[in-house]
C-alpha cells in the first residue's frame, strides 16, 4: 500500500490518540470570529499505519514524543524544515527489520569488486533515465548518452557519470543560458533542492525497511554524509524529480521563493508513477523493491539491483 505524504505549514498541535494522528490549529480554534463550521475542521485525525512521510515546515509546530514514537515505530520518515522553510532535518528509526544485525553484518562485508558493480548498474540506469527524460520532455537527440550509458564499466572508472551529467543539465534548461546543477546556485535549483530532499527521505526510509545501514554506501563514502548509501541509491531516481521539476519551470518560470502551492506539487515525488520490473508502480513503492534487491545483492542471494526505467 502506498503510504501518505503530510505537510504541516501553519501553527500546528500533533499528538497521538488511538493509533491516529491528532492535528489541532490552534488559532483557528481559538478565533472566535469564525464560524462554528469552520473552526470544527481545524481538528483532523489520520491513521498512523497510512503514513509515510511528514514534513513539519513551521516553526509554531508542536510534536508530541506519543506521537513521534508511533511514527518512528511505522518506519516514517519526519522531516523538518529551517526558518527559511526548507528541509534540513530528517529523522528515521534506529530499527526498521527483524534481521537487521544480520543484514548490517552482509552489507559491511560486501567485497569491493561487489560494491563497484552495484555502482556500475546504478549509474547506467541513472544515465539511461536522464536520457530519457531529455527525449521526452525536451526532443533532444540523446544517442551520446546511450552510448555512455553502454560503456560504463565497473565502479563507472571513466566517470561516464560526470559527462552526461554535464550534457545533461545543459539541454534540461535550454533557456537559462550556462545553467549548473548547483545547490547554491539560481533557480531552478531551489525546486530541486526541495525534490531530492523528499526522494533522499523516501530511499532513506525504505532502506532501514530493508535492514540497511543508510550511512554506509557502495560508492559515496564522505565522512561529514549520514546517508551515503541514501545518496547512491536516488541517483537512477533523481530524474523523475528532474522531469517533475522541469515541467514546473515550463509552468511557473523562475521561481525565487517557493511557495506552497510549489511545495505542494514537489510533495508528489512519493507518488509519482514509475515502471519498475516491467509495470507500473508508485514511486515510494519502487523505491523499496529497489532496496529489498540491494539488500540482497549484499547477502549473495542476487546479483542485479532493480532498478526503474522511463
Amino acid at each position: 500500500m502506498i503510504k501518505r505524504t503530510l505537510y504541516f505549514g501553519n501553527p500546528s498541535y500533533l499528538s497521538l490518540k488511538q493509533g491516529q494522528l491528532v492535528l489541532r490549529l490552534p488559532e483557528v480554534e481559538k478565533n472566535d470570529t469564525l464560524p462554528e463550521s469552520f473552526r470544527k475542521e481545524a481538528h483532523a485525525t489520520i491513521p498512523v499505519e497510512d503514513i509515510g512521510v511528514v514534513v513539519l515546515d513551521h516553526q509554531q509546530i508542536t510534536i508530541t514524543q506519543g506521537l513521534m514514537e508511533a511514527l518512528l515505530e511505522n518506519n516514517c520518515a519526519l522531516i523538518t524544515c529551517d526558518h527559511q522553510r526548507l528541509p534540513v532535518g530528517l529523522m528515521l528509526p534506529l530499527c526498521g527489520n527483524t534481521t537487521q544485525t544480520e543484514r548490517f553484518r552482509y552489507q559491511l562485508q560486501a567485497s569491493q569488486p561487489l560494491q563497484k558493480q552495484l555502482w556500475q548498474q546504478t549509474i547506467v540506469a541513472k544515465i539511461e533515465n536522464q536520457a530519457a527524460v531529455l527525449r521526452d520532455v525536451r526532443g533532444v537527440n540523446v544517442t551520446n548518452m546511450q552510448r555512455w550509458a553502454g560503456d560504463v564499466r565497473s565502479g563507472d572508472a571513466m566517470n561516464l557519470e560526470a559527462r552526461a551529467a554535464a550534457f545533461y543539465w545543459k539541454e534540461a534548461f535550454p533557456m537559462i543560458e550556462n545553467f549548473v546543477r548547483d545547490r547554491e546556485g539560481i533557480a531552478p535549483n531551489n525546486m530541486l533542492n526541495y525534490g531530492y530532499a523528499i526522494l533522499r527521505a523516501v530511499v532513506a526510509r525504505a532502506l532501514v525497511g530493508s535492514g540497511l545501514l543508510p550511512t554506509w554506501g557502495m560508492h559515496h563514502r564522505n565522512k561529514y554524509n549520514a546517508y551515503c548509501l541514501a545518496d547512491d541509491v536516488m541517483e537512477p531516481y533523481r530524474p523523475f524529480v528532474d522531469k517533475l521539476v522541469m515541467k514546473l519551470y515550463d509552468k511557473y518560470g523562475s521561481i525565487e521563493t517557493l511557495e506552497r502551492e510549489h511545495k505542494a506539487e514537489l510533495l508528489t515525488v512519493p507518488t509519482l508513477d514509475v515502471t519498475i520490473n516491467g509495470k507500473r508502480s508508485p514511486l515510494m513503492v519502487a523505491v523499496g523493491l529497489t532496496t529489498s534487491s540491494l539488500q540482497k545483492c549484499y547477502a549473495g542471494e542476487a546479483r542485479k539491483i532493480v532498478y526503474p526505467t522511463m
